[in-house]
């Protein structure tokens, strides 16, 4: 195992269980504000609690209470949910770079997408996070008391940005640069909004007098973004298991469909406990979602090339020792992979016929593989291959 492959693992370990424990916590909080039982009107003994709730776990039963504190009264001990976003945050940053940056930025830039210097594509894709929280903070900064206008340019702008990102990275590439983007603007929120507001809450309370309600209203603003935010992310980020999603040529029409139904279900998951009907809603959104994802997946291009004649056996087995076996072969002898890639090998015709599927998905359909056409795979051959599937993938 080699270096950047070490580093990869960790990051990725590390941004997994971080990502679990921040998500998890937000989540839990949502849920305990939502099914808080409110203080009885008029009680003066619970004057400043927000509501209670009983819960049992692991063998005893919780009482929780939100409340505000009296004036100078600070417990000893109070527990702050900041570092499993900041730890989320810090190891997908270092995955962008070691996957994403380093290597020639070999899984950003694919010359069919456009052709761009690694540096070039480095720049615009950390630049990016850097514009895209300024633009988010600054905009809701300036229309945050007219919420539906702020939500309807903040999504509009995401979608551009996310359109853009297809347009100059590849497919996996584009979707991750989204799932950044998206994760950096809900770390801003948590560090440079919602901690801040905690932060003058402790402090007012320490120095006796009231918090400033704009900081808190602001800060649950935000809270509830990073809530809507949550799903979207969620399937960004094991989007690079799904070829088809992120290899498809319209994969930004595929990314919005998914990313609207994943804010859509976490929407009436939200409303559940006011007394809203929600079951039905959220099936019939994420069914409406998959749906559209069905249909836009099957929206196939005009094909490059056409083989009029029958294609052997001897013929696909060509190209796939020219075109797939320097990646999918025992030793690899593309320096970029170190073992084959999903243990997937095209060294005999077993294991050739094995993968014909996966080959008309991969090679013929969607052509996300080879990766980046990293061995220069025609059209031509693409559609030999097609034809060979087509005709029964027959080995003699």
């Amino acid at each position: 195992m080699g270096v950047n492959e070490l580093l990869e693992l960790v990051f990725r370990w590390g941004h997994l269980v971080a990502g679990i424990m921040w998500i998890g916590n937000s989540m839990l909080f949502n849920w305990l504000d939502r099914n808080l039982v409110a203080p009885r009107p008029g009680d003066e003994a619970h004057r400043l609690s927000q509501g209670t709730i009983h819960m049992v776990h692991s063998g005893a039963f919780y009482e929780v209470e939100k409340k505000l504190l009296e004036p100078g009264q600070l417990p000893d001990q109070l527990h702050w949910f900041k570092w499993q976003n900041g730890i989320t945050w810090m190891t997908g940053i270092s995955l962008l770079i070691v996957v994403y940056y380093l290597n020639g930025a070999g899984y950003l830039v694919d010359p069919s997408v456009l052709k761009i210097a690694p540096s070039v594509a480095i720049s615009i894709s950390a630049g990016s996070l850097l514009v895209g929280w300024i633009v988010y903070d600054a905009l809701w900064y300036a229309l945050g008391d007219r919420p539906k206008l702020a939500t309807a340019v903040s999504l509009g702008l995401l979608f551009a940005a996310a359109f853009v990102f297809t347009q100059i990275f590849n497919g996996r590439g584009a979707y991750i640069q989204t799932g950044v983007l998206i994760g950096t603007i809900m770390t801003g929120n948590v560090w440079l909004v919602i901690l801040p507001s905690q932060k003058e809450l402790i402090a007012a309370t320490k120095a006796g007098r009231e918090q400033d309600k704009t900081l808190s209203l602001r800060a649950k603003q935000r809270s509830i973004h990073n809530n809507y935010l949550t799903f979207p992310l969620l399937f960004i980020m094991l989007s690079n298991h799904f070829g088809t999603a992120y290899g498809h040529w319209l994969n930004w029409l595929v990314l919005f469909a998914l990313m609207v139904g994943g804010a859509g279900v976490r929407h009436y998951m939200n409303v559940r406990y006011s007394g809203r009907r929600w079951i039905g809603p959220a099936i019939a959104i994420g069914v409406a979602s998959l749906a559209a994802v069905m249909v836009v997946t099957r929206i196939r291009k005009a094909p490059a090339a056409v083989v009029n004649g029958d294609v052997d056996f001897a013929r696909a087995e060509e190209i796939i020792t020219q075109r797939c076996l320097p990646c999918h072969s025992p030793h690899p002898t593309d320096s970029m992979f170190s073992a084959p890639p999903k243990n997937v090998m095209f060294d005999t015709p077993d294991r050739i016929e094995a993968m014909v599927s996966k080959i008309k998905e991969l090679v013929v359909v969607n052509q996300t593989m080879p990766f980046l056409n990293r061995t220069n795979i025609t059209d031509e051959e693409r559609a030999e291959l097609g034809k060979w599937i087509d005709q029964g993938a027959k080995l003699k």
